[in-house]
C-alpha cells in the first residue's frame, strides 16, 4: 500500500505487511522512476493492518495531522527483508518495479532505489531553469483563431515541480524559491506528477485575494533573505502565482503541442490555491475593452507551439 499523506509536508507513506504488522516508510518525494535517482526513506514505526483501509482525516492523532489517501495497491515479491535492507518487487496500478530500500548507518533515514530500468525508457528527468517563451509586440488581432489574456505585472516565472520538489526560477533561470513560500505549497495541489508551469507572480489583496497592480511589494518580496523573512512577508504582502501554460508533465516536453492542447492539460490540474491559480481568458470584447482602458491584453494563436526562451510573434501583447 502506498498511502497520500498530506500532512504538514506532502508525502507518501509505503507500507509493506511482513509478519503481522505494516513495515513503513515516509517518502518526502514519492517513489522513484528514475535508477539513477536515489530518494530519502524515513523509516516509521510498524503500523497495524488496518491501515491498509484506511482514508480520511488523522488516524488517532498519534501518526500527525493531516488527510491520507489511498495512492496505489498491489503485490510485492520479497527477495530480502532484513532490519536494515529490503529488497522487492512491487506490482502496483501506478508504481510496478525492482526497489530496495537501505538505512544509512543505522539512523531513521533510509534511501529507496529503482533498480531495475523504467518501464518506459523514453522517459526524461524534468529540467530546472526553463526559460519561458516571450510575446512580442504588436496590435491586438481581430481574426479567428486567437484567444486573449490580461497581461498581468509581475514577475515571470517558471514553477518546475518534480514530484514533491518545487523549484521558482525568473525568466533568466534564477532560483528564486525562498522568497515565495506560499507558492512553493502548490506541491500539495499537483500531488506526484513532474510538470512544468509558465506564468507571473503577482502581489494580491491579503483580506481578499484581489489581484493588485502595484508592483513595489514584489521588488521588496525579492530582496529578502532569510526563511522566515519570506514566510513574514507571505503574510503581510502575500502574492499568488497565475499560471497560463504547461510545457513538461511526466516527463514528457509537450511545447510542441499547440496551445489549445496545452492549456486542456493545464485546466485538468485544477489549480486554484491560496498561492496558486489558472489565468482566465478573455473574449476579443473584453480584451478589446481592457485595451482601451490602456491595460495590457496578450493575445496567442490557439495553434501556437511553445519556443524556450524566444520571443514568438504567436503571442502578441500590447501596450
Amino acid at each position: 500500500m502506498i498511502q497520500q499523506h498530506d500532512a504538514t509536508r506532502l508525502h507518501w507513506d509505503l507500507r509493506l505487511e511482513h509478519e503481522g504488522v505494516l513495515r513503513s516508510w515516509a517518502l518526502p518525494r514519492g517513489v522513484p522512476w528514475n535508477p539513477k535517482e536515489n530518494r530519502l526513506a524515513v523509516q516509521t514505526e510498524d503500523h497495524s493492518l488496518d491501515f491498509l483501509d484506511h482514508e480520511g482525516d488523522d488516524f488517532d492523532g498519534e501518526f500527525g495531522t493531516g488527510r491520507t489517501t489511498r495512492w496505489d495497491s498491489g503485490t510485492f515479491e520479497v527477495h530480502k527483508m532484513e532490519p536494515e535492507k529490503v529488497v522487492v518487487t512491487l506490482s502496483g496500478t501506478r508504481v510496478s518495479g525492482k526497489y530496495s530500500l537501505f538505512s544509512m548507518r543505522g539512523s531513521r533515514d533510509w534511501l529507496i532505489h529503482r533498480m531495475d530500468p523504467p518501464i518506459d525508457p523514453s522517459r526524461l528527468a524534468v529540467p530546472i531553469g526553463v526559460r519561458p517563451m516571450e510575446a512580442a509586440a504588436g496590435e491586438l488581432p481581430e481574426e479567428r483563431g486567437w484567444v486573449y489574456e490580461r497581461q498581468l505585472r509581475g514577475i515571470r516565472a517558471v514553477v518546475t515541480d518534480d514530484t514533491g520538489r518545487v523549484v521558482i526560477t525568473d525568466a533568466n533561470g534564477r532560483d528564486i524559491s525562498t522568497r515565495f513560500p506560499e507558492v512553493r505549497r502548490i506541491g500539495r495541489a499537483i500531488g506526484h506528477r513532474e510538470v512544468i508551469l509558465d506564468g507571473v507572480i503577482v502581489p494580491i489583496d491579503p483580506s481578499d485575494r484581489r489581484i493588485l497592480h502595484d508592483r513595489t511589494g514584489l521588488d521588496r518580496r525579492l530582496r529578502i533573505g532569510s526563511d522566515s523573512g519570506a514566510r513574514n512577508a507571505a503574510k503581510t504582502a502575500p502574492v499568488v502565482f497565475v499560471a497560463f501554460d504547461l510545457v513538461w508533465v511526466e516527463g514528457r516536453p509537450i511545447a510542441a503541442l499547440p496551445w489549445e492542447l496545452r492549456r486542456r492539460q493545464l485546466d485538468d490540474l485544477r489549480l486554484d490555491g491560496p498561492g496558486w491559480r489558472t489565468s482566465e481568458l478573455l473574449s476579443l470584447d473584453e480584451a478589446f475593452a481592457l485595451h482601451d482602458k490602456e491595460s495590457g491584453v496578450v493575445a496567442k494563436r490557439l495553434v501556437s507551439t511553445y519556443e524556450i526562451n524566444t520571443t514568438s510573434t504567436d503571442w502578441v501583447r500590447t501596450e
